[in-house]
């Protein structure tokens, strides 16, 4: 298989797992601390993974500078786009409960949600294209914590919709569509960096992760939080070393 459709397939399916948590929550009602132990965990898995495939392989490619230089930029620019889709209605996204405001209450945060749960999925997807520029294979260890981190994600934010009225047609037409942006964005990570610098592509993976903190600190981390905050610290440790175990096997 050429290595520009191998990006494809894998960004494909770890957008997948979005439509897989998107389909549980609207077939299930899951109790709210489930919800919380579940985004918990996947934001422990995110963390690992930035941590020792995105941030570890920028600083030894690219050096510390272009790796904090990007890191920052990363984080900047999401929390920038974060400000503006919270003023529209976004900044609940991907809690499960009643915070979502409904169309109703809030014209064009149905937009705004959908735009949200997209940036959120854009740097994850990317790094895969790019793990393939850097090392002519995806990383199990990335695309692992890619999918298992993504249907908690699907699963809250569409648990919040749900509560908020939107229609089973937005909801899984936000998400599925949001799944072939993500093969697409890796993608584009591949196509566009192929014959970059390693600098440039460390620079790019530190971005990735920088945006990538963010967004964990800034939406999954609350839901993680709400109704579990006893064990949130330990479901997140779990989260953590399973990603850590992909990555050493």
């Amino acid at each position: 298989m050429p290595l520009w459709m191998t990006a494809l397939a894998f960004g494909l399916l770890g957008g997948a797992a979005l439509v897989i948590g998107c389909a549980v929550a609207w077939k299930w009602t899951l109790p709210a601390k489930a919800v919380s132990t579940i985004m918990a965990f996947g934001a422990g898995v995110l963390i690992s993974a930035l941590a020792f495939e995105l941030v570890d392989e920028a600083v030894t490619t690219g050096g510390i500078g272009a790796t904090i230089t990007g890191f920052l930029v990363g984080a900047s620019l999401f929390v920038a786009a974060n400000v503006l889709l919270a003023r529209k209605g976004a900044q609940h996204r991907k809690r499960s409960g009643d915070q979502q405001p409904a169309e109703g209450e809030n014209p064009g945060s149905g937009t705004a949600i959908a735009v949200g749960a997209l940036l959120d999925g854009i740097p994850e997807s990317l790094v895969l294209g790019l793990g393939l520029v850097a090392g002519g294979s995806i990383s199990p260890a990335m695309l692992g914590a890619v999918f298992i981190s993504n249907i908690p994600e699907g699963l809250s934010s569409t648990a919040g919709m749900k509560k908020a009225g939107r229609s089973a047609r937005y909801v899984f037409g936000v998400w599925s569509g949001i799944a072939v942006l993500s093969g697409i964005s890796a993608l584009v990570g591949y196509v566009a960096l192929q014959d970059a610098r390693a600098e440039t592509v460390a620079f790019i993976n530190a971005l990735a992760a920088g945006a990538i903190l963010a967004m964990i600190v800034d939406t999954m981390i609350p839901e993680a939080f709400e109704e579990h905050h006893l064990l949130t610290g330990f479901t997140a440790a779990l989260g953590f070393v399973t990603a850590l175990g992909l990555d050493a096997l």
